[in-house]
């Protein structure tokens, strides 16, 4: 082949050219530091920098979002925890003190004063928020646990109970002795034999003060069926239920002014509803027929549940919120609540976040969990008997006050110190139920403390399962990003070197081509 001078004047120019487009290479390479800048100049880096990119992103949106927002969820959670521990544990002593031998009427008040203040303080330690979201309030993050105000909102509650919520209760009939004074103690007649102390069975609903239009309560349970002998009868080698329901005329509703107590312990059949108290009071034979409900493990069913459905309309600032506890119904606002907890096996109300690569963490303890009803109904046990003693030593003393103002009276004396004799035996009998009480009241907040416990240590537990997951997700996220930066980022001393070369290799070319520019033929012609 001839090479003419034209031929590599053309290659010259040529080569300069690929040596200038590899200098600019180069350069970008060195301002942008990324080995490539547009998918065209290496396919197989731009997909692996898509894949890389993306990872990052994730992980990213792991360890500095998700993680650290649950890990503040989890501490709100703790803390709020920590407090209804404490809460409890001091209802815990103060129940102690009242167990350990008589009291004065000065370490009664005290007691009572700390109960009271006690029992408003657990509930709203319920109402703990992190970043304007109720951490106890399962899905409904935006509404507070307890009510902020009085209201009037009528609720239909359907109660989920067992067997092991039916229990006993006291009641010391005092007549009339905590009305005597001075203008009309003759006209009150109360000895002795008028003093007396009944107990009845009972189920004690998670709420009080239900007056209102609605209906009676009802109650439904499953019954087995039983033959002339009194077996149960079977169907395809299983027991075979029957639905009972209590309700309408098969449950009188007494207020508490009438002697419901009374009334109840007198009759074995009797399902009294009170209505003030929030109490279903039992007769002996109704009693013993809700104790023989029993879950039958053959079944998916629950067969031992006691769904107790009742009315509520009025709020006390504090009062807990029902549409987090129970399946109810706001009749006013026509929106049903939790229908799917009359379920068997239903799910309650978790909220998990993603964590890591398929990987979720629940972060919520929920009300029910913890903040339960009993523990505010225990209270008002135990702050109503430790009143009715103070009330009755009380009336005590107006009476031995009354005794000295007419001594020389013998007739009005006589009459007064039946009165007294009457609240002697009143105030034995009120005092041995306030013991009783406060030495149940250590088991009942000894067990609530254990629910709360178990709730910090659960919560303890996904904190500590957060932590190793956020170490992993800070080591995925260095390696991650040291993948990414080998993938697509240049290392700049190597670039800056082959440039100074490219540089120098296009000056040579520049320097070869003009000695060879400068010969032609007509040199030589």
């Amino acid at each position: 082949m001839r090479i003419t001078n034209k031929i590599i004047q053309e290659n010259n120019l040529s080569n300069i050219n690929t040596n200038k487009l590899y200098q600019d290479k180069l350069s970008t390479q060195m301002s942008t530091e990324k080995k490539i800048n547009r998918p065209s100049d290496d396919p197989v880096v731009a997909i692996r920098a898509l894949r890389l990119r993306s990872n990052v992103t994730e992980v990213t949106q792991y360890y500095s979002k998700n993680i650290p927002d649950a890990e503040s969820w989890l501490n709100v959670t703790e803390d709020a925890l920590d407090n209804l521990s404490q809460i409890l544990t001091n209802m815990i002593s103060q129940c102690v003190k009242g167990s350990n031998g008589p009291l004065k009427t000065e370490d009664r008040q005290i007691i009572l004063e700390q109960l009271k203040a006690l029992g408003e303080e657990v509930y709203s330690t319920a109402d703990a928020d992190y970043a304007g979201r109720y951490v106890f309030g399962g899905y409904r993050t935006d509404t507070t646990i307890s009510f902020p105000e009085e209201t009037n909102t009528e609720y239909e509650i359907t109660e989920q109970l067992g067997v092991g919520d039916l229990d006993s209760v006291t009641k010391v009939d005092t007549d009339r002795l905590l009305d005597i004074n001075a203008s009309n103690y003759m006209d009150v007649d109360v000895t002795e034999q008028d003093v007396n102390a009944v107990e009845c069975y009972r189920i004690r609903l998670a709420y009080d003060d239900c007056l209102g239009e609605g209906a009676a309560p009802s109650v439904r349970f499953m019954k087995a069926q039983t033959d002339a002998d009194g077996k149960p009868v079977t169907k395809d080698g299983k027991i075979v239920y029957d639905e009972v329901v209590w309700e309408g005329a098969d449950i009188q509703t007494v207020h508490s002014y009438e002697d419901p107590y009374a009334m109840a312990a007198a009759d074995d059949d009797a399902v009294i509803y009170v209505p003030e108290t929030g109490e279903l009071l039992l007769g002996k034979n109704k009693y013993n027929e809700l104790m023989s409900v029993k879950d039958d493990e053959g079944t998916l069913a629950n067969e031992g549940e006691i769904q107790v459905t009742y009315q509520k309309s009025h709020w006390e600032k504090g009062d807990l919120r029902p549409e987090h506890y129970f399946a109810c119904t706001d009749k006013d606002k026509g929106i049903q609540y939790n229908q799917n907890y009359l379920e068997d096996g239903a799910e309650r109300q978790y909220i998990e976040y993603d964590v890591g690569f398929n990987q979720t963490i629940r972060v919520n303890s929920t009300a029910d969990e913890c903040f339960q009803h009993g523990i505010g109904r225990e209270v008002d046990d135990l702050v109503a008997a430790v009143q009715n003693v103070l009330d009755l030593e009380n009336a005590k003393k107006r009476i031995q006050d009354l005794i000295k103002a007419e001594d020389g009276n013998e007739n009005a004396t006589a009459h007064l110190q039946d009165q007294l004799d009457a609240i002697d035996k009143a105030l034995t009998l009120a005092k041995d139920k306030e013991q009783k009480l406060f030495e149940g009241g250590i088991t009942a907040f000894q067990g609530y403390l254990d629910d709360a416990n178990l709730c910090i240590t659960e919560c303890g537990t996904r904190s500590s399962k957060l932590s190793l997951i956020k170490n992993r997700m800070q080591n995925q996220k260095t390696t991650f990003e040291t993948l990414k930066s080998t993938n697509e980022d240049v290392d700049i001393t190597e670039v800056a070197i082959l440039l100074d070369s490219a540089e120098l290799t296009y000056n040579s070319a520049l320097i070869a081509a003009g000695k060879v520019m400068q010969s032609s033929l007509m040199n030589f012609i």
